[in-house]
């Protein structure tokens, strides 16, 4: 099995092909993104060594996660890096507890917390920088600047940025090449939709965090349980989310397709818009499988229009 998908791949950046479907690294770490999550690290190392072999080329991973943990595993399990393997990582926040962390956008701040990135993935380059989330108390070009002089210094190939509006994106824009937006974004919440639409016409990026709801999404239909992110659990047929109407929904398409509702969210996404790149992250092996497959799943056009009244 491999992560081939019915659909196109797409070019990162405009340079850099990448595969739709990744592979998120939150879900290697502990509860509030604090420690690793498994005791025995070459529980990790395997799960990230599958999903390569599996066909990922696009792995999503960032500074904080752990912290430094999810950085370490990514070098320790799959460098040197196959040639075609992109990783994206980000910085600008500093965690200090399970869900406890601050925003750090000081050019200084930038600067070290890229550099850290480069030596614990053990690479001179980073195919994909992400800030993090922008901070408040300093201006953007101020920001954006730091990070186009470590890409001028080829530290980092392309910028990336996480949790912004329309607006933001469009005043980025004008400072430095955006290649990557990731807001987040599932077939049950569209708040960011303006977002999407403003990549789409400019070619970049959407990486899509919680595809699967922070669990609510990951619930199995037609068997099985399609983990996607480290939250897991949830209802099945995200009923938290939209109550019994969107579970009757996603259960019946779930069941044409002899899928899971997990894998019905991750193809939606993939049909929904050419941009979209989800990297659902899962630490275990059977849920890593099956979010692969939805990226095999050809929904039809009336899957498509019960899902998209859904939101």
């Amino acid at each position: 099995m491999d992560a081939a998908t019915v659909l196109p791949g797409f070019p990162l950046g405009g340079d850099l092909p990448v595969r739709r479907l990744g592979f998120g690294t939150g879900g290697l770490v502990g509860p509030g993104y604090w420690g690793p999550r498994h005791d025995d690290p070459h529980r990790s190392v395997a799960l990230l060594r599958r999903a390569v072999d599996h066909g990922v080329t696009l792995i999503d991973t960032a500074d904080n996660y752990g912290p430094d943990v999810a950085e370490e595993l990514v070098a320790r399990a799959l460098h040197p890096y196959p040639e075609g393997l992109v990783i994206a990582t980000k910085g600008g926040v500093i965690r200090t507890g399970p869900d406890r962390w601050h925003i750090a956008g000081r050019p200084a701040d930038l600067r070290a917390m890229c550099e850290a990135s480069l030596r614990r993935l053990r690479t001179d380059t980073l195919g994909l920088y992400q800030l993090h989330r922008l901070a408040p108390d300093v201006p953007m070009a101020d920001q954006l600047g730091a990070l186009l002089d470590l890409q001028r210094e080829g530290k980092i190939r392309h910028i990336g940025l996480d949790s912004i509006d329309a607006a933001e994106l469009t005043r980025a824009r004008e400072i430095a090449p955006i290649a990557s937006v990731q807001n987040r974004y599932n077939v049950l919440d569209r708040a960011a939709e303006d977002v999407l639409e403003l990549c789409e016409q400019q070619g970049i990026a959407f990486l899509p965090w919680f595809p699967l709801g922070n669990g609510a999404l990951a619930g199995g239909a037609g068997g099985g349980q399609a983990g996607g992110e480290q939250a897991g659990g949830g209802q099945a047929g995200g009923e938290q989310a939209g109550g019994a109407r969107v579970g009757d929904a996603l259960a019946a398409v779930a069941a044409r397709h002899g899928a899971t509702i997990g894998q019905i969210a991750l193809a939606w996404l993939l049909h929904h818009s050419p941009v979209l790149l989800p990297t659902p992250g899962t630490g275990s092996p059977a849920h890593l499988d099956e979010n692969l497959a939805a990226g095999r799943i050809a929904l039809t056009e009336g899957d498509l229009a019960l899902l998209d009244a859904l939101a």
